[in-house]
Formats: structure tokens, sequence, C-alpha cells
């Protein structure tokens, strides 16, 4: 996993040349962009110190200055959760063509709340939920996706939904782990750790998670409704498997730029 370009506002000031040193020597790729960004959100020169000390130290960027960008919104991100990444934003975009005003939209392994948030101010007014097995992105996700009026539950998987729900998914967007088990400790150290394994941590080829879902999407999608992932290109034609194995419509889309692999499994509609 390369590390991770922050995308800087042209109204930040420019970096202090000293900072931009600092940042470098401690294994900073994108030292001048970080030290741009820092400088923008330290409120006072003592603040900018701690800040540059927490990001030197290894700490994720996005830990330190409390937020992400990610579809052009800021997401609110917190120390032990999983910071979402720009590829990612792939996934909204094959959503959002699938999701229309009033659609019932479930964010599944939801982290910060980043994918589901996008998406309803992308798509509309929509009804929105959020689940996570982890409390601290629970309390994260809280956060973003109340300007949506998103609800969000607590617990693993489909276990954490109301029941109310079964059945009348429209999308649902399943960002599950998928780095395989033996993978891990190869990922670059802001994401190893400092950032929950759980929300990493896929299992032995990565897709043990995504099985678990595709074989209860099927109960929980409206007629017509779909299930949408991230994986890597190499997993799609077994994640492919997965979800038509279990009656979805399965199919895979690739975006090269953002070298980002989403999978769709659709449920029937009534009558086909």
């Amino acid at each position: 996993m390369p590390a991770r370009r922050p995308a800087v506002p042209s109204s930040v000031p420019p970096s202090s040349p000293g900072l931009v040193a600092r940042l470098r020597a401690a294994g900073c790729v994108f030292a001048e962009d970080e030290a741009e960004l820092l400088l923008a959100t330290a409120r006072t020169p003592a603040e900018l110190a701690a800040m540059a000390r927490r990001r030197m130290d290894g700490l994720p960027l996005e830990h330190v200055l409390g937020w992400a960008e990610f579809c052009g919104h800021r997401i609110c991100v917190g120390p032990g959760v999983f910071v979402p990444r720009r590829r990612s934003e792939f996934l909204v975009r094959r959503a959002a063509r699938r999701t229309r005003p009033g659609a019932v939209v479930v964010d599944l392994c939801c982290g910060s709340g980043a994918l589901g948030a996008a998406l309803a101010a992308a798509a509309g007014p929509v009804e929105l939920h959020a689940a996570d097995i982890d409390p601290a992105a629970v309390r994260c996700a809280r956060a973003n996706v109340a300007t949506a009026g998103g609800r969000v539950h607590e617990g693993d998987l489909f276990a954490a939904l109301p029941q109310e729900l079964r059945g009348r998914i429209d999308v649902l967007l399943a960002n599950v782990p998928y780095v395989p088990t033996q993978e891990v400790g190869l990922l670059p150290p802001e994401a190893r750790d400092h950032e929950p394994r759980v929300a990493l941590d896929g299992g032995a080829d990565g897709l043990d998670v995504l099985r678990r879902v595709a074989e209860a999407a099927p109960q929980w999608l409206a007629p017509g409704g779909s299930v949408l992932s991230e994986t890597s290109e190499r997993q799609a034609p077994a994640a492919l498997r997965a979800l038509s194995g279990s009656g979805l419509h399965a199919r895979t889309e690739r975006c090269e730029e953002r070298a980002a692999t989403v999978v769709t499994g659709t449920r029937p509609a009534s009558g086909t």
C-alpha cells in the first residue's frame, strides 16, 4: 500500500522550510503537503509543534489533523479509527449511480462512516444506516453521518442492523477488510500500527468477511438492491464467485487511475 498523498486546499498558507525538513527527515514522503496542512490546522505555535511531533512519531496525518478529505468532504477521524482511502471514492461513485432519492442505504463495516456520508451527499436524501463492530469507529461515524440524518449501529455485520431493514436495503456499501492475514505485517506502519486490525485483516485469502456478507446479503437486500464491495484486482474472481454463489447477479468494475476494484452483487428483481 503506497503512502497516501494528502489533498491540500488552495487556501492554506505556504509551508515552513524548517517544518518540511523535519517531516522529511522523519520519513514523510509528502512532507511539503503535510506541512501546509499542519500549518492550516494548528491554531497556535504550541499546537503546531505538538501536531508536528505526533506526526514525526508516526501517527497517521489524518489522526493528527482530526480529519481526512474524502469525496470533497472533511471526514472526522480519531485515533484508532480506519482512515478512508481515496481509492474508495470509486466505490462511492459506483454506488451513487444506483442510488435514488429516498433509497435505504447501509454502510456496513463503516469505520468513520465516510462512504455512507459521501453517498448521501451525492445522491440526495436517503435513509442512511451505518454499522461497525468497533466502538471507536461507531462514535466517529455518528459525527460524520449526522448531517444526513443517519443512524449508526454497533455490532458484527448484519447482527448490528434493525430487523426492519431486512429485505429493504437498496444499496449496501460493504467496504470490508480484505488484506490477507499474512500480508497485514507488510502494510505501512501508519496502517499496521495505528488502525484497528479488525478493519484490515480479511482472513487467509482476504475474503472471509466478504463471504459472510455475500451469504447474508440476499436476505437483507430489497428486490433489485445491490451490495458493493472493494477488493483487490487479484481477489475479484473469487469475490464474484462468492456473490454469484448466493444467487446475486455479480459484476466487477475497475478504475486504473485509483487502482480500485469494486465487485457488485444485485438481488434479482421480483419476477425475474
